[in-house]
């Protein structure tokens, strides 16, 4: 498999099949967007099976030319996305606004390539393949580099027995939810189905001017390119069985019943990531997560807000007092976190963000010394369908890949409801020790 390389077919430009006076337009951006300047492209695509007996049957020309004119017709609505960023210098004082503008902008892309392997190929060995990094745009690509480059890009990889359709969006311009809104809306389009319209005007606080000036005179002063250790990344299919135990217990020794299967999870992984480490018990250590705020503001944000609306937070803990302590112990102190989180916390960080604007940095989120979750299990990933069925796999691109970085996708549709699959990555020698691990193994379905 090291010698297959993606064959390209074909890479165009997509635009706006209709342009409304609003899509003319310059987008202004939200406080949650302008943060996410330098983080890396979100890259998702789906996996599908096309067995020999559906093949014959199948037209790749025909699928591929219909899903451009569908991803013409979805532009219509999610029109910010076929623009680019562009940034006005003001003078006084030395500012920069940046926002999304439709003019001069070729559109978004799209990509139709082949490569000689198989869905097995993909899914039997026990890491995520390095070549499915190509099945994706926007390779290492960050949110500012979107003055140049589409915001969002669909790719369609043909392999000898199935169809990959990889989607790589600006975090910039969107989060997860709203991410899946999009991939889920161009499958409905698709199939001549009606999609839920997203809600295009950006939020900011009461008497904030929604033109928001970044107090930097040159991009060098916020702009900071990741490069990341090599990993090892891997995917984990859940048990439910034992992940039922598992909360269960938790919940019964914090006596209540309100930690989530997530959080359950999310204290296993943080202690066995660490636990891997081998770091001595006085070193501080971190676990991070995204909450989305969209209904935890008062009013709510509608619930097909297109754009960031999500804020990242976190707890901290030695390495002694994690492992010493129990499961739930580090479960409680997640829930507690997220319960606790709501319409003060939101506002009072985006106050403090306007007042003193910061782009976040992702050698600073990925340090080497916590764990950070990102992507939500209740995303509907696998309804992301374009007549193929349900997908066989939810796969990323690159941008998932830093060390100890969580990735939490909806599981596999033949494995049952509600379940739940880990894509972790990890420096290969924490990845060996972390596998050994029976305190997240057993929770594993092998």
């Amino acid at each position: 498999m090291e010698s297959a390389s993606l064959k390209m077919i074909s890479d165009c430009f997509i635009k706006p099949k209709f342009v409304s006076e609003e899509a003319k337009k310059p987008t202004y951006m939200a406080p949650w967007d302008l943060q996410m300047l330098n983080l890396t492209y979100i890259q998702k695509g789906l996996l599908y099976s096309l067995p020999q007996e559906k093949k014959k049957d199948f037209s790749t020309t025909n699928f591929v030319h219909r899903l451009k004119d569908s991803f013409s017709d979805t532009l219509t609505h999610f029109h910010p996305l076929a623009g680019r960023l562009a940034t006005v210098k003001e003078t006084n004082p030395p500012s920069v606004v940046i926002f999304i503008n439709p003019d001069n902008s070729p559109g978004a892309r799209f990509i139709h390539a082949s490569v000689n392997l198989k869905i097995d190929d993909l899914l039997t060995p026990t890491d995520v393949p390095l070549i499915v990094e190509s099945f994706f745009d926007h390779h290492k690509t960050v949110g500012h580099d979107g003055h140049q480059k589409s915001l969002v890009s669909i790719q369609v990889t043909e392999l000898v027995d199935g169809i990959f359709v990889g989607c790589s969006m600006s975090h910039t311009v969107a989060d997860g939810t709203s991410f899946w809104h999009f991939f889920n809306s161009l499958s409905q389009v698709f199939l001549s189905k009606p999609i839920a319209p997203p809600v295009l005007k950006r939020w900011v606080p009461e008497g904030i001017d929604p033109i928001i000036t970044l107090p930097f005179t040159h991009e060098d002063e916020y702009v900071n390119r990741p490069n990341p250790p090599l990993v090892r990344q891997r995917i984990f299919h859940l048990n439910p069985n034992a992940m039922a135990k598992l909360k269960a217990k938790v919940n019964s020794e914090c006596n209540t019943t309100r930690i989530s299967t997530l959080q359950t999870l999310l204290a296993v992984i943080w202690r066995c990531v660490i636990r891997a480490r081998r770091f001595p018990a006085e070193k501080e250590t971190s676990c991070r997560l995204p909450v989305n705020v969209r209904s935890r503001l008062s009013p709510p944000l509608p619930e097909h807000y297109f754009g960031n609306a999500i804020q990242t937070i976190g707890i901290k803990a030695t390495v002694g007092e994690l492992l010493d302590h129990s499961i739930g112990w580090a479960a409680m102190q997640l829930h507690e976190l997220v319960v606790n989180y709501g319409d003060k916390q939101i506002r009072e960080y985006v106050d403090s963000w306007v007042k003193k604007p910061i782009v976040h940095k992702m050698d600073v989120i990925y340090d080497g010394v916590g764990v950070s979750m990102s992507s939500s299990p209740k995303s509907d990933m696998y309804g992301v369908e374009f007549g193929l069925g349900k997908g066989v796999a939810v796969l990323c691109g690159n941008a998932m890949k830093f060390d100890a970085k969580v990735s939490l996708n909806a599981g596999r549709p033949r494995d049952g409801e509600g379940l739940m699959d880990v894509d972790l990555s990890l420096l290969p020698e924490t990845m060996a020790r972390f596998e050994t691990d029976q305190e997240f193994m057993r929770l594993v379905q092998l």
